[in-house]
C-alpha cells in the first residue's frame, strides 16, 4: 500500500513525488516514458533557485529576448541582472524523475489506465515491460499526466473541458550564429542568435498566440501554437525556420501537444485525487510558460496530499489551488487580459510590440518574469505603463516605437 501514487513523471509529476518522498510518505511515480514534451524550455531564475536546478542541466543562457512584429519590426530587450535558463525537456525531465527516485520514490513504467475502488484505491496501468495490467494500492492519487489528463477526465469535475492550444515544434541543430541572406527579410529579423530568444507576434505563423526560436546550445527549438482548427503547424514553422535561416539545418525531432490555458475551477475530487501541473491547467495565458507552474503546482499538491495523509481530511485536497492561487491567481489574470487584448488581429500585434519597446514595460515584465510575482515598488511605473497601454488598444499612438 502507497501513500500516494503520482500519475506522469514530468516536471510536476516529478516536483510532487519528489517532496512526497522527502516527507518520509511512501511514493509511486509512474511514468510511460519515451515521449518528450514540446517545450521552448525557457526557466527564470526563481525556479533554478527554488527547486535547485544545477548549471550543468542548462544548455544554455538567454541574455535577451526579441519581440518580432507582424511587419517584422523587432524590439531587443535585454535580460538585466541575470539571464533565463534554457533546457532540454528530455534529459532535464529524466534528471527530475532520477532525484524524486534517489529521494526515495519508487518508479514504475508503464500506461495509466485507471483508478479502481474496492476495499482499497488502486492505480491500474499496464506495465512496459510485460504488458500486463498491474495495480498500485494506494491512499491518495496525483494526476500529473498533461493537458489532456485521464485522471482529471475520469475524476474531477470540469476536467474534460480545459481550454488549450495545440503546440509544435522541431528541434534542429543550430549554428552559432547565422547572417541574413537577401530575401526581403531584413537582418534584423532573420539573423539567429544562441544568446537570444525570439517571439515572433505574427497571425501569418499564428492567428492566435505566437511563434518562436529559442536556443537550445547546439540546437534550437523552433515552434508555434494555436487553438484554431485547420492551421497548417509544420507550414507555419517551416516559415519560421526560413526566417531564422534555419532551413538547411538538420531536424533532429518533431514534436506536438495540447497546452492549457486557464486553470481548472477545482483540482481535486473530494475523496482521493487531486491534479498538479498540466493537468490542472497552469499554463501562463499569453507566455505559454509551464516548467515552473508545473512545479510549484507539482509541491502544492504534495502538500494538500501530505496534509491529507495527516488529517484523515478529503478536504485538504482542496488546499493545493487554494496555495497555487494565493500567490499566482494575480499574475494568470493580467496575462490573460493582455492576451485577449492583444493576441485577436495583427494591428493589436504590432501595437503590443511597440509597447514592449517602452522601458518602463521592459524593466517590469521581466522583473516580473524572472521573479514570479507582480513588482510593487514602482507605484508611478506601474500608472505610466496603464495609460501607456491604454493609448495603444484606443490607438492614439502611432504603430512606431518612438
Amino acid at each position: 500500500m502507497y501513500d500516494v501514487v503520482v500519475v506522469g513523471g514530468g516536471p510536476s509529476g516529478a516536483a510532487a513525488a519528489e517532496e512526497i518522498a522527502r516527507a518520509g510518505s511512501r511514493v509511486a511515480l509512474l511514468d510511460k516514458a519515451g515521449r518528450i514534451k514540446p517545450c521552448g524550455g525557457a526557466i527564470p531564475p526563481r525556479l533554478i533557485r527554488d527547486f535547485d536546478i544545477p548549471d550543468d542541466q542548462l544548455v544554455a543562457k538567454i541574455s535577451t529576448a526579441r519581440m518580432i512584429s507582424p511587419t517584422g519590426r523587432a524590439v531587443d530587450i535585454p535580460i538585466e541582472n541575470g539571464f533565463v535558463g534554457m533546457i532540454d525537456r528530455g534529459p532535464f525531465d529524466a534528471f527530475l524523475r532520477d532525484r524524486a527516485v534517489a529521494a526515495g520514490a519508487e518508479r514504475h513504467v508503464g500506461q495509466y489506465l485507471r483508478i479502481e475502488r474496492g476495499d482499497a484505491t488502486a492505480v491500474v496501468y499496464r506495465d512496459k515491460e510485460t504488458g500486463e495490467e498491474t495495480h498500485l494500492p494506494t491512499r491518495i492519487v496525483v494526476g500529473a499526466d498533461g493537458a489532456r489528463s485521464r485522471v482529471a477526465r475520469s475524476e474531477v469535475p470540469g476536467g474534460e473541458d480545459i481550454p488549450y492550444v495545440i503546440a509544435y515544434h522541431e528541434i534542429v541543430a543550430a549554428p552559432p550564429g547565422i547572417e541574413a541572406s537577401d530575401t526581403g527579410i531584413s537582418e534584423r529579423v532573420r539573423s539567429y542568435d544562441p544568446r537570444r530568444c525570439d517571439v515572433i507576434y505574427d497571425g501569418s505563423i499564428s492567428p492566435d498566440f505566437y511563434g518562436w526560436v529559442f536556443p537550445h546550445g547546439a540546437q534550437a527549438s523552433v515552434g508555434m501554437g494555436t487553438g484554431i482548427e485547420g492551421i497548417d503547424l509544420k507550414a507555419a514553422t517551416k516559415a519560421l525556420r526560413a526566417a531564422a535561416g534555419l532551413t538547411e539545418c538538420e531536424t533532429i525531432r518533431r514534436e506536438g501537444a495540447p497546452i492549457p490555458l486557464k486553470p481548472l475551477e477545482r483540482w481535486d475530487n473530494g475523496r482521493d485525487v487531486v491534479l498538479a501541473g498540466d493537468a490542472a491547467g497552469v499554463v501562463a495565458p499569453s507566455s505559454g510558460e509551464g516548467i515552473y507552474y508545473a512545479m510549484v503546482g507539482g509541491r502544492v499538491a504534495a502538500s494538500a496530499a501530505l496534509a491529507t495523509l495527516s488529517s484523515g481530511r478529503a478536504a485538504d485536497l482542496a488546499m493545493a489551488r487554494k496555495l497555487f492561487m494565493r500567490e499566482h491567481k494575480t499574475v494568470f489574470r493580467v496575462l490573460r487580459t493582455m492576451q485577449d487584448a492583444y493576441y485577436r488581429s495583427d494591428e493589436r500585434r504590432e501595437r503590443f510590440v511597440s509597447l514592449c519597446h517602452d522601458e518602463d514595460v521592459q524593466r517590469l515584465t521581466f522583473e516580473a518574469y524572472m521573479n514570479k510575482e507582480l513588482v510593487r515598488a514602482r507605484p508611478l511605473a506601474h500608472l505610466k505603463i496603464g495609460l501607456k497601454n491604454m493609448a495603444h488598444l484606443l490607438r492614439l499612438v502611432p504603430e512606431t516605437y518612438a
